[in-house]
């Protein structure tokens, strides 16, 4: 599955998304502070991604579980990959 890997934060983006590029922003620079692996899906490029998550992008998981929607807050997102360490 798509959500699965060795990353720790999984965010699912759509192309061209304003709330997805501040997400993608926030993830970087808290991921890069605390050393955790994340990555970015589009969720165009996978029917069954598209289909659940089409109007809620961004969708941010960590660990496999789901952290956030919309929105990405820097200290919530820390405090999540300290915390889960």
């Amino acid at each position: 599955m798509v959500l699965s890997g060795p990353e720790r934060v999984v965010v699912l983006v759509r192309d061209g998304c304003h709330l997805c590029a501040e997400a993608l922003g926030v993830i970087e620079g808290v991921c890069a502070r605390v050393g955790a692996t994340w990555r970015s899906v589009d969720i165009d490029s996978d029917s069954a991604l598209r289909a659940d998550y089409t109007d809620h992008v961004p969708v941010t998981f960590v660990d496999g579980v789901l952290h956030a929607r919309w929105f990405v807050d820097a200290t919530d997102l820390e405090q999540a990959l300290t915390r889960n360490a």
